[in-house]
């Protein structure tokens, strides 16, 4: 049975700067990882405003982020294989990123919404993103236009480990 995990951040401030990682992972050697949610929101600005937003690959150099571990969605299961790191190595989850990383980036899935209602990606089965083991290269929920600068931002995503 596959284990699910969530990367997930609260009440931040992120970052105005375009291409940044709100949220990466990158799969390690040993399982691949299944993504089955992705969400983004804010709480601090009642002013209407649209924000892009994408899930992308990214390859070497990684973002730099801030260091945050899998939580549990079972809690019968055991900690997840990925750890919480800043580097978005191989086998690695961060949150909030404050370097972009030279790595290429490319899009899988591109979308907009407006703030005051936040963004939530639930994908069909067959739209669900696998990320092989030992793919070299980690998802990342992104700002691709750089967020609306206001505080108090939330978001995450779901995964599973095959």
């Amino acid at each position: 049975m596959a284990r699910s995990y969530a990367v997930s951040f609260q009440n931040q401030t992120i970052s105005a700067t375009a291409q940044m990682a709100q949220v990466f992972v990158n799969p390690g050697t040993s399982c691949s990882l299944e993504f089955l949610r992705g969400w983004l929101s804010q709480a601090g600005s009642t002013t209407s405003n649209m924000e892009s937003v994408a899930l992308q690959t990214q390859v070497t150099a990684f973002p730099t982020l801030t260091s945050t571990t899998p939580a549990k969605l079972n809690f019968l299961d055991p900690a997840s294989q990925i750890t919480g790191a800043t580097t978005g190595a191989a086998g690695t989850s961060g949150t909030v990123g404050s370097v972009i990383g030279a790595g290429t980036k490319s899009a899988v899935y591109n979308d907009n919404f407006n703030i005051l209602n936040g963004w939530l990606w639930v994908p069909t089965p067959m739209e669900t993103i696998v990320m092989n083991a030992g793919a070299a290269s980690g998802l990342g929920l992104y700002t691709p236009a750089g967020a609306v600068s206001t505080p108090s931002w939330s978001g995450g995503m779901t995964y599973q480990e095959r």
